[in-house]
């Protein structure tokens, strides 16, 4: 991969966010579980980003479909700034982005965006399933996160 000195700025504000961010949430709570559902939706966002910016995840970084993920990571956002980083409202958010992952694919598939061999590839179902996962798990941790305030 050949990087323009773009890639390189790109790739220093996503790694900078990532670390504003769980700085600012270390800072709000000494709940464990909330910190440590936090940087586990902060890494599920990171490879997303990443790994779609990258090589794409449907096919190649080129191919339309990809685009979709961006709605992945507008309900994860969107989910947190309405619950206002709360963390039932955020386990909320959470296992909606986990739906949104797992949509994306489906949707390609059923809209013909990509062919078939493309959407059912090992890569693209074990990437979903992971990411999904990643946003799953940092749901239950806000679920207990949520259980353990007074």
């Amino acid at each position: 991969m050949d990087w323009t000195a773009l890639d390189f700025v790109v790739a220093t504000a996503l790694v900078a966010s990532v670390f504003i961010i769980y700085t600012l949430a270390v800072r709000k709570t000494e709940n464990t579980a909330y910190r440590a559902a936090v940087g586990i939706a902060l890494a599920a966002a990171f490879f997303l980003v990443w790994v779609n910016g990258a090589v794409g995840i449907i096919g190649d970084e080129n191919n339309d479909a990809n685009m979709m993920y961006v709605g992945v990571l507008a309900v994860a956002i969107a989910g947190a700034i309405i619950a206002r980083f709360q963390p039932h409202g955020m386990a909320r958010a959470l296992y909606a982005s986990a739906i949104a992952q797992a949509l994306v694919p489906a949707v390609t598939l059923f809209a013909g965006l990509s062919p078939v061999r493309l959407i059912l590839s090992w890569d693209v179902l074990f990437l979903t399933g992971f990411l999904a996962a990643l946003w799953i798990v940092s749901a239950r941790l806000f679920h207990r996160a949520a259980r353990s305030q007074p």
